[in-house]
C-alpha cells in the first residue's frame, strides 16, 4: 500500500521544486472545545490552511518568481492521487534566504478552505 511521500507545489501555475518535510494544515470547519458548568460542548470555527515548505534559490532565478504579496492559485499535489486547490492563497511572510544550505526560502502560504481533487 503506498502512502504519501512526495508533494509538490505549483504557485500560480508555475512549479516550485520543495524539499522533504513540507507541512499543510488542510482548512476548513473545526470543533473547539466550549466548558460550561460540569459539562463540555462543542462550538464549530472556521480554520484557514496553512502550507509550509522550503525551497532553493537557483542560479539565475529571480526571488521575485517567488515573493509576491498578492493572491493566487495554490496546489498541493500529492504522489498518492490527492490535489487540494487553492483560489485565495497569499504568501505570510517574507522569505529568509539562507546561505551555505544551498539558499534555503522557506516559503509560507494561508487560504481559506481547498477543493481536493482525485
Amino acid at each position: 500500500m503506498q502512502v504519501l511521500g512526495i508533494v509538490d507545489i505549483v504557485w500560480r501555475g508555475r512549479n516550485i521544486p520543495v524539499e522533504a518535510g513540507g507541512k499543510f494544515k488542510v482548512g476548513g470547519i473545526q470543533n473547539t472545545a466550549v466548558t460550561y458548568g460540569r459539562k463540555v460542548g462543542r462550538a464549530q470555527q472556521f480554520v484557514g490552511s496553512e502550507v509550509t515548505v522550503v525551497t532553493n534559490l537557483e542560479r539565475g532565478q529571480r526571488f521575485g518568481n517567488l515573493w509576491d504579496e498578492g493572491e493566487g492559485e495554490l496546489q498541493v499535489i500529492c504522489d498518492t492521487g490527492q490535489t487540494f486547490v487553492m483560489m485565495d492563497a497569499f504568501l505570510t511572510e517574507r522569505p529568509e534566504i539562507t546561505g551555505d544550505e544551498g539558499g534555503k526560502i522557506e516559503l509560507k502560504w494561508a487560504a481559506s478552505a481547498p477543493e481536493e481533487v482525485l
